[in-house]
């Protein structure tokens, strides 16, 4: 599911992310949305959330039971 926008992202979805420093090369990080931090309804680089073990990131994915 698309990661630009927040309405498609909740708390505890599992997600990929792609961290600041991981912007160049593509890394993708998975884990569990514990805060959204974007406040706009869409953003073209993906919703910045934090991840429950800290990590910040734009999702890039929301991957789907």
């Amino acid at each position: 599911m698309d990661g630009q926008q927040r309405k498609n992202i909740h708390i505890g979805d599992e997600v990929e992310i792609v961290q600041k420093n991981h912007q160049r090369t593509g890394e993708l990080t998975d884990g569990i949305v514990k805060r959204i931090l974007t406040k706009s309804p869409i953003h073209p680089h993906g919703i910045k959330v934090m991840l429950e073990t800290g990590e910040v990131g734009r999702v890039k994915n929301v991957i789907e039971e």
